[in-house]
């Protein structure tokens, strides 16, 4: 092989690492842009289902334990596309969803003698 046929070669294989890295990146992209989407359409229907109040303690949780206020949300979203809802959650309501939502916490005793 000639130093051109290996700089022919080299510059092959930079293009074609370019072209995939390029394509992961718009990948990536998208599936940002989707994400943005779909928290968008949760935000909404959770303005349309909760008071401002009740709102306000889902976002103060969001800010503490985001994975539990996600399957939350996705509860309550649940509830509202069934026609389980008869009107907008307040905070009293939300929080006894919450007391039923929240895992059961086991105490352990240890004793020493």
């Amino acid at each position: 092989m000639g130093d051109d046929e290996l700089n022919e070669l080299r510059r092959r294989r930079m293009e074609d690492y370019q072209r995939q890295q390029q394509q992961h990146g718009q990948m990536e992209e998208e599936m940002a842009r989707q994400r943005e989407q779909q928290d968008a359409q949760i935000h909404m229907i959770l303005m349309q289902i909760l008071e401002p109040e009740a709102r306000e303690r889902l976002n103060t949780i969001k800010l503490t334990r985001a994975d539990f206020a996600k399957a939350v949300e996705q509860q309550l979203i649940v509830l509202a596309q069934s026609g389980r809802l008869r009107g907008k959650i307040s905070d009293e309501m939300l929080k006894k969803i919450l007391v039923q939502l929240t895992p059961k916490k086991t105490d352990y005793r240890i004793t020493r003698k």
